[in-house]
Order: C-alpha cells, then structure tokens, then sequence
C-alpha cells in the first residue's frame, strides 16, 4: 500500500461547520476524483454510518466512513478543516480533521476492517496525530499515512 493514498486525496482549510458539511464536502470529493460516480449515494452511506454512532474520535480526529455498492475502489480522504466541526465526539471536542475511508460494499469485510483497525490504531499515537497536526503539505500527509498502512 505504499502509494494507497494520494497527495490529490488531501485537502486543506476546508469550509465545514457541522458533520453534515464535512460529509457533503467528502462525497463530494469522491465524485471529482473518480471514487465514485454516485456523489449522493456516498453521502447517504456516510449519513447512514454516522446514525450508527459517531465516528468523531478524540483530539480533533474524525475517521468517517462509508461501505457502498456506489464506491468504486477502496479510497482514504483527508481533511484539514479551516475552523473547528461541531461533531459529536468521544471527548466533546471540535473536530479539526477527518481521516475518511471508503470502501466498496463487498469489500466490508476485509479491506474495510483492515483500514478501520489501521487508521484507528494511528489516532491513539500522539506523534502521529502531531505530524499531521503539524503540516500542511499533502505529500507528506499521504507519506505518514502509506507509511502506517504498510505496519
């Protein structure tokens, strides 16, 4: 997984005030960059998901995530919110960054539940939340995250 994400699958100083922005944001996102031809299918997965239980974390972390029949391959999304996002988060914090997984549904099993153990286990690391915290350079986002999914 060495090249899994991309320096294009990195945004910065994005305008999102609420979980339903950042999620139409992602959806969105998919669309333009060929994850999905389906922007509303992705969002509704996204909604669905997040109505399970919310997938706002601690320390300013998110790891929004959709299993759909609409996503066309396995994809993570980041994003570096311009403000704080009203998230109802495990520690009753501001969300300042999503980690967003999708993945196609008959994936869930396995690639999904890799990446989700991965990603999550990457967020309990201060350091690692630090350097992305840290920077605003997508290579070097993409690189410390390939460089964790390959763990």
């Amino acid at each position: 997984m060495a090249d899994f994400i991309k320096a294009s699958q990195v945004f910065f100083d994005v305008e999102a005030a609420t979980v339903d922005d950042a999620l139409e944001f992602l959806a969105k996102q998919a669309k333009e960059l060929g994850i999905s031809d389906d922007e509303a299918g992705v969002l509704a997965a996204y909604k669905a998901r997040e109505a399970e239980g919310t997938t706002g974390m601690m320390s300013g972390f998110a790891i929004p995530h959709c299993k759909s029949d609409s996503v066309k391959e396995a994809a993570v999304l980041v994003a570096k919110f311009a403000g704080d996002v009203a998230w109802d988060s495990m520690d009753g914090q501001p969300i300042k960054v999503a980690i967003s997984l999708l993945v196609p549904e008959g994936e869930a099993g396995t690639t999904f539940l890799r990446m989700l153990s991965q990603v999550a286990v990457m967020l309990m690391d201060e350091g690692f939340r630090n350097q992305i915290n840290a920077t605003n350079d997508a290579d070097e986002i993409a690189s410390i995250i390939n460089e964790r999914l390959d763990a």
